[in-house]
């Protein structure tokens, strides 16, 4: 008995499951665009302040932080970090 069938997505996370045998006319291969990050670290050097927060890589204690919003009005902002010690990045939502 065969693996179960399935089309998938390489750019996202969207599965299709197939439940019955199809045959394939077409295959076509996606590449993933190189996206540009919302802030790199030389903004956050220039406009971040600094706080109190804990890297998830080194466990240090402070970071820059600087917030955007990039959902809905009605969303609360997010939060963007970058550790002092390593340059970690990271965001909260």
């Amino acid at each position: 008995m065969g693996r179960p069938s399935r089309f998938f997505c390489p750019t996202c996370p969207y599965v299709c499951h197939l439940e019955n045998k199809v045959k394939i006319k077409r295959r076509q291969h996606l590449v993933k665009k190189e996206i540009e990050p919302v802030f790199n670290k030389e903004d956050m050097k220039m406009g971040g302040s600094e706080t109190d927060a804990t890297c998830p890589s080194c466990s240090h204690g402070r970071a820059l932080f600087s917030q955007v919003q990039i959902r809905s009005a009605d969303e609360p902002a997010t939060t963007f970090y970058q550790c002092l010690k390593c340059e970690k990045m990271w965001r909260e939502d």
